[in-house]
């Protein structure tokens, strides 16, 4: 494991990802008095007068009574942790009953690739296939460069749980299951599942780009040949996107060994039982396919429908499209295993990932999207000039150099996997498909490209780009509905052991000033004023809750503990073989039938814990969208990417009139903009741009120009953002700008690392051929996964099934000529 809890023995680190993690300090816990003083400050402007006396006595009352005991066993507790939030963190998502599409897994949508040949589905695919092999490689012999701000190392712990992962849901909770030797990947096509090895036993790369295209022709061909309504009946992804309960019952039912009962019926009337499988009963069909899917590297949806539009491109990389034809769904929906990380390329090459949340952020995900979009950069430069730049530190050796028989015991032809069907799972399937085709129908995306100005544009201005638009989100609601809501975005705690984020409340009394003078008859002079008041404000509580000095980790801590103690005997904490309770704490649930504390039942507790405009800001020039689901019934889910000259916007709502708001968005900016030249015409400037909300043509996006982040030097580590900062709000030192939400990524300069490649035009559009890409960095998760603690280069093939050995599962292909 690339990290250690205390006492714990982990064996020397010779690679340069984990190098720093000993280094890394343990998330601090605050003083109880300081957290509540945080919280009563954020609840104030969301409340009326009566309702923050209320709050304010129960704050007190916490103070006096339950809170310093909760707080002492919670340092207890954490005194044996890696961090006193994660077990709690990974509990409030696996046992999170709703589905996991919409509600938990977000989407990043990439750019196109800037080499027009490899943009068709096949090409598209298996470029970005091997580019993330090669990430697999380089991240399990320790190679990959580590994440940094300003020189200051970040934790890389989710790095083991991106690959190889899957969320298995059980009766009681789900679970996370992890194989850190997985050399297979799984391919879905018209909602059928085909598999195939692409990695030896060292994690080196068995196919080429070729080859891979090929194996993905063949599935394609071989997809189509299955009837829509057969592809239909068989379409078993859609059930990840059930409820987890009932998605657990039918794992159980799928699993069950109906034809090895039958078999064993057989063999007993025979006496031949046991004799020819050591005893063991023979495997089921189904349970195999489960284990070939849950233990793959990861899964890539082929879809069949080419999106269009942006809102259609976020919607399809989300949830996927619903599309009945003759009352059967044809749509992308059920091209889907929501369960694991998928790799999503649709008929027109566009790209796209879908990721399980709960052990990794998306700043892991970013830091791998934006490795893997700079590697097909490099590995076409290095086509026309072998002596370009690679972003790895080693490369695998070529497969089409390699004796076949180096590769070991593999399987590179793709066999598909069949299910065995009973008459309740064709009825599950046709419920599951149902009720996702109405959740789908329940939400609406929409997209805002914003041209006419960026990051650059604002920080000349003296903003923190992040504030700027958190305001701005504020703002244009304020303007529709004549209030102020709970907003939330997540900053990134990535400097601390294990870190993963904590809430910035971006509400204020300074925010709710400016919003309320901003839409007064005030001078500009004036609104401009208040708005970079809110905007330092926002900075100072990104830099505090960067730093771990945040109210709602701690808080929410504090009332896991108290169920802890008070519900132990009901809902007992998941605590694994190798790091149990610490000494003397109760197990006993006699005592423990104490009040639920006021704070946690006051109305402040409610309204804090009821995001209506859930936030995050996620980006680099990898990116072209990112976004989520609403997290309240009546709220927003807002993805956004700050880039140099522009702002992309992804919106989604349960139809909250989600376009007008983007609308109202669009005009805010351009009235702040007019502000701003009014009050100081020196500095602003901007440029023009196109329709506020994309509805247009692929084949415009085809043409943008396409900008790329630069590989800062491979033992050096990655530096997150660009340390050069304009804003007044900000120190040289300052690190309130960084890393909102999933991660926040200041672009800043394009490096040129191809210059001295032949001046071949790589189809960067507006950009130098030579300009190419760099990344960022992500965090990671806990002990709930697996037992025990496990290096990238162990070789266990199945964490979660001791013994199972993979054999052919499916049927086998034959390979297209291509």
């Amino acid at each position: 494991m690339p990290s250690r809890a205390p006492g714990m023995s982990t064996p020397p680190t010779t690679g340069i990802t984990f190098a720093s993690q000993d280094k890394l300090q343990r998330l601090p816990l605050p003083p109880l008095e300081d957290t509540v003083q945080r919280y009563l400050s954020v609840v104030k402007p969301l409340q009326t007068a009566r309702e923050f006396e209320e709050t304010v006595d129960a704050a007190r009352e916490f103070l006096i009574k339950q809170g310093p005991d909760l707080h002492a066993k919670l340092q207890e507790y954490a005194s044996t942790r890696s961090s006193y939030i994660e077990q709690f963190w990974y509990d409030s998502y696996l046992n999170f009953d709703n589905p996991v599409v919409l509600n938990l897994n977000p989407f990043f949508l990439l750019e196109d690739d800037p080499t027009p040949a490899r943009n068709n589905q096949v090409n598209r695919a298996a470029s970005l296939v091997v580019s993330t092999l090669a990430f697999v490689r380089a991240l399990r012999r320790e190679e990959l460069p580590p994440d940094t701000v300003r020189g200051k190392p970040l934790c890389m712990y989710q790095y083991s749980r991106i690959f190889g992962t899957a969320r298995i849901s059980t009766q009681n909770v789900c679970v996370m299951q992890s194989d850190y030797s997985s050399k297979h990947i799984v391919v879905l096509a018209r909602s059928q599942f085909y598999w195939f090895d692409v990695l030896d036993e060292n994690s080196d790369l068995i196919m080429t780009e070729k080859d891979l295209a090929q194996n993905f022709e063949t599935i394609i061909n071989d997809a189509q040949k299955t009837p829509v309504t057969e592809a239909a009946k068989g379409a078993v992804g859609i059930l990840t996107a059930e409820n987890r309960r009932i998605w657990a019952s039918l794992r159980d039912l799928l699993s069950q060994d109906v034809d090895s009962e039958r078999s064993a019926t057989s063999d007993e009337e025979n006496g031949t039982i046991g004799k020819s499988n050591g005893g063991l009963k023979p495997r089921n069909n189904n349970y195999e396919c489960l284990q070939i899917i849950d233990s793959a590297l990861f899964i890539l949806c082929l879809d069949y429908s080419a999106p269009q539009t942006a809102s259609e491109l976020a919607m399809n990389m989300l949830c996927g499209t619903n599309v009945i034809e003759k009352g059967v769904q044809v749509g992308t929906c059920t091209n889907r295993w929501y369960d694991k990380l998928q790799i999503i390329v649709t008929k027109n090459g566009s790209a796209g990932i879908n990721f399980e949340h709960t052990g990794v952020d998306g700043h892991t995900i970013l830091r791998f999207v934006s490795d893997i979009y700079t590697d097909t950069i490099l590995r076409f430069a290095k086509s026309i000039n072998g002596h370009a730049p690679s972003l790895w530190a080693s490369e695998s050796p070529d497969p089409a150099q390699r004796d076949p028989s180096s590769f070991g015991d593999v399987t590179t032809t793709p066999h598909k996997l069949e299910w065995t069907m009973i008459p309740e799972l064709s009825v599950a399937l046709r419920f599951a498909e149902t009720r996702l085709a109405d959740l789908i129908h329940q939400n609406e995306f929409e997209v805002l490209e914003f041209s006419h100005y960026g990051m650059m544009y604002i920080k000349n201005m003296g903003f923190s780009p992040d504030a700027f638009v958190q305001m701005a989100f504020q703002a244009a609601y304020y303007a529709l509905y004549g209030k102020v809501e709970c907003t939330y975005e997540p900053a990134m705690t990535k400097y601390f052991l294990h870190g993963r984020t904590e809430a910035i409340r971006t509400v204020s009394d300074e925010s709710v000033a400016f919003v309320r003078k901003f839409c007064e008859d005030a001078p500009p002079k004036t609104k401009i004023e208040y708005l970079r008041r809110a905007c330092e404000k926002h900075v100072q509580t990104t830099k505090l809750c960067a730093q771990g000095l945040g109210q709602d980790r701690h808080l929410y801590a504090l009332y896991c503990m108290h169920q802890r103690y008070m519900e132990d005997d009901l809902s007992p904490l998941p605590w694994t073989a190798d790091d149990p309770p610490s000494a003397g704490a109760s197990t006993s649930s006699k005592s423990n039938t104490a009040e639920i504390p006021a704070i946690f039942t006051d109305g402040g507790w409610d309204k804090l814990n009821t995001t209506i405009i859930s936030t995050s800001n996620c980006g680099n020039p990898s990116l072209r969208l990112f976004g989520f689901g609403p997290t309240s019934q009546d709220g927003f889910g807002i993805g956004y990417i700050i880039k140099p000259d522009s702002i992309s916007i992804c919106a989604s709502s349960k139809h909250r009139q989600t376009r007008r708001f983007l609308e109202t968005l669009h005009n805010y900016f351009m009235e702040v903009r007019s502000l701003l030249r009014t009050t100081d015409p020196r500095k602003s400037t901007g440029t023009r741009a196109r329709s506020p909300i994309r509805g247009d043509d692929r084949s415009e996006s085809r043409d943008r120009s396409t900008a790329a982040v630069g590989h800062k030097g491979r033992r050096s580590g990655r530096e997150v953002g660009d340390v050069r900062r304009t804003s007044e709000a900000q120190d040289d030192d300052d690190t309130g700008d960084m890393l909102g939400g999933y991660g926040y990524f200041d672009v800043g300069e394009i490096e040129t690392l191809l210059r001295d490649i032949t001046g071949a035009n790589i189809g960067l559009g507006a950009a130098t051929p030579e300009q190419v890409a760099t990344t960022p960095g992500t965090e990671v998760p806990p002990d709930l996964y697996i037992e025990g603690e496990h290096r990238h280069r162990s070789r266990h093939r199945n964490q979660a099934q001791p013994g199972y050995h993979r054999r052919e599962v499916g049927r086998k292909l034959r390979l297209a000529d291509i």
